[in-house]
């Protein structure tokens, strides 16, 4: 199915169907949260599944910067959490890689830290927004510097001294909600914060576990200052995003038959398999139950006939907006028209990824239309092997292995290492699947 030439590219045949039972790498969101929290509690905690990718490594990397103890045993990754007050000023910049996770998250941590830091990152990270998150940790008492007024990395903090606040966030973002409440940890005070609409919610879920002061009520979270998560076991289950593209490929081929075992089920998480159910696909939720207060269970997916297209918009979009690369090559093949609107949160993700989907799509002979917010599909029912580009875009590239599948004739992806910031083993697992079809 795939002849890897060289590090630059990677050609991708079609093929008949899908087959075969996998398990995933954990979950990218959860394990960042993880390796956090565990750092800043006291004692041993326990990470089973963590994610290897680069992202999250990542995190890992800046967390042993700041002087948390790290090892790996057959159970998993042990974190000696140095407390509330247990971290150290780092030695050098801490470089967050690709990861915008990284980033926010930790530029919230460092706000309550009595010391100076710096964020920056490589060249696709210092040019995506940050006064979404440098803004309202000002207002709770940070020192926030970056260019362009705090918009742009790098990141300089000096922390400390923060005090909650009532605070509306402008877009639904995990990213910003996270930082804040990890900020809200070391505030004088409650932090309440308001969302436009529900954003995943893995951190609140992770330290309602470890034993915070948090409620959510709708959209609506409250924080109590220095409640600090305790020391336990983290299951991280398989990554939810991740499975994205082989659901999309299985529903797509018929004759696929797949199942992709502990993965990760979170209602806001699920956007990408609610629209592929509403579209007709033949989707189905086994053994579900919840650990580590996440709901985590199997999903068994068989390719269909034909699939129609759907229009997906307002609250749906935060729950998909990882996936929406993926549901565009789904709606290529998909009777009529899908619609994805309010979706302008694409724009600065790793790249511009309505453009950059638009364009490569259109390469392959999809007949596609990219509007402020989103796209227009109309699907024609097939798609043309093509070079196309990645643009150093893990999920760009994914999306694009997924359209070669089902192209005619050979695609070519520039640029496939790329796959590495979250799921390093694709190539190799949709390598296992096509071989056993």
């Amino acid at each position: 199915m795939v002849l890897k030439m060289s590090a630059n590219y990677i050609y991708v045949n079609p093929v008949k169907q899908l087959r075969g039972e996998i398990y995933l790498p954990g979950d990218k969101s959860i394990s960042h949260r993880a390796l956090i929290l565990t750092s800043i509690a006291k004692g041993k905690s326990l990470i089973k599944g963590m994610q290897r990718g680069r992202d999250c490594l990542a995190t890992l990397k800046a967390m042993k910067a700041m002087g948390v103890e790290v090892e790996e045993n057959r159970d998993g990754l042990v974190v000696h959490g140095r407390g509330p007050d247990g971290l150290k000023e780092p030695e050098n910049v801490l470089y967050c890689e690709n990861s915008g996770t990284t980033m926010r998250l930790l530029a919230g941590l460092l706000s309550g830290q009595s010391f100076y830091s710096v964020l920056s990152g490589d060249e696709y990270l210092t040019k995506r927004p940050m006064r979404r998150i440098t803004e309202p940790l000002r207002r709770m008492g940070a020192q926030v510097f970056g260019r362009k007024n705090g918009q742009f990395p790098p990141l300089s903090i000096l922390g400390g001294n923060l005090k909650g606040m009532d605070y509306s966030l402008p877009v639904p973002s995990a990213q910003v909600k996270s930082c804040l409440l990890l900020a809200g940890l070391y505030a004088d005070g409650k932090i309440c914060l308001t969302e436009p609409c529900r954003s995943r919610d893995h951190t609140e879920r992770m330290l309602k576990f470890l034993g915070a002061e948090i409620e959510v009520n709708g959209l609506r979270i409250r924080l109590k200052g220095g409640s600090f998560p305790s020391a336990g076991k983290i299951f991280v289950p398989g990554d939810i995003s991740s499975a994205s593209f082989f659901i999309g490929a299985a529903s797509l081929l018929k004759g696929s038959k797949i199942k992709i075992l502990n993965v990760g089920l979170n209602p806001t998480r699920r956007g990408f398999v609610e629209a592929l159910l509403r579209m007709g696909a033949d989707i189905r939720i086994t053994r579900m139950e919840k650990r580590c207060e996440e709901e985590v269970g199997d999903l068994e997916i068989r390719g269909k006939d034909s699939l129609k297209g759907i229009v997906v918009e307002g609250e749906t979009i935060p729950q998909l907006i990882d996936e929406i690369p993926i549901l565009a090559v789904v709606g290529c093949f998909a009777e009529g028209e899908t619609v994805i609107k309010d979706a302008q949160e694409l724009r600065v993700k790793e790249t511009d990824r309505i453009k950059a989907t638009v364009t490569e799509l259109k390469k392959m002979g999809a007949d596609i239309e990219e509007r402020d917010d989103g796209m227009i599909i109309r699907g024609k029912g097939k798609l043309k092997g093509a070079e196309c580009n990645s643009y150093g875009d893990h999920r760009m590239a994914m999306a694009l292995a997924v359209a070669g599948l089902c192209a005619k004739g050979k695609t070519k992806i520039l640029n496939p290492e790329c796959v590495a910031i979250s799921f390093p083993e694709f190539w190799d697992i949709l390598g296992k699947l096509t071989a056993a079809g």
